[in-house]
């Protein structure tokens, strides 16, 4: 029998500095955006993430899409 990955549910997230350690090092959090589409194209999402980091006071470093799949035995 063959299994089969269903996404079920997409969100993003984007690495934003919330502050600096006792070194000067930068410390991140990340900020989720929930109810990404599932079939949403990587640049689509990369696109929004870009436009979020433009609104964002907060320097900002990587994005994550953050998937939820189950695996159907067909």
């Amino acid at each position: 029998m063959a299994v089969t990955k269903s996404i079920e549910t997409a969100s993003l997230s984007i690495e934003v500095q919330k502050g600096l350690d006792l070194a000067g090092d930068p410390i991140y959090s990340k900020k989720t955006f929930s109810n990404v589409k599932t079939d949403a194209a990587a640049q689509d999402v990369f696109d929004t993430a870009e436009a979020i980091k433009g609104v964002l006071e907060a320097p900002t470093r990587d994005y994550f899409i953050n998937e939820s799949s189950s695996l159907i035995n067909a």
